[in-house]
């Protein structure tokens, strides 16, 4: 019981932590970081950077288990093809990312450090997951 709940969630606050510690609960930096020919702030690059060898070593490890630690096979993505769905929902997360300054990451982590702006973007996140769900039925 403790592994299935207090690594995910050891893992999930070690993240949290990693954004805030970053920046990237900022809006601002995040804005700035799309600005390229304004007040331009690398930042977000150096974050993705890291966020990008952490998961090439991830990969390289995960191809000589035979499955996770805490479960009996790996839930990898059964589909590689690009697709209609997943080319707009990619543009509209882009879109979101760029007026908001956050993604779902920093967002929840907003929570903890400044409430009264996170929640907004959280509620609004919600609901936008329960309108896909009432309108595609997946």
């Amino acid at each position: 019981m403790i592994a299935r709940i207090g690594l995910p969630l050891a893992a999930g606050t070690l993240f949290g932590a990693g954004l805030a510690l970053g920046g990237m609960t900022d809006p601002a930096r995040v804005r700035s970081f799309l600005d390229l020919f304004g007040d331009w702030d690398p930042t977000l690059a150096f974050v993705m950077g890291g966020a990008v060898l952490v998961m090439a070593a991830a990969w390289r490890i995960q191809k000589r288990l035979r499955h996770p630690l805490l479960a009996t096979a790996f839930a990898l993505p059964e589909r590689s093809d690009v697709s209609l769905p997943l080319v707009a929902g990619a543009t509209i997360f882009g879109a979101g990312w760029g007026i908001a300054g956050l993604c779902p990451g920093p967002g929840l982590a907003s929570l903890a450090i400044a409430p009264a702006k996170g929640v907004w973007f959280v509620g609004a996140l919600l609901l936008g997951m329960a309108l896909h769900k009432l309108v595609f039925r997946d």
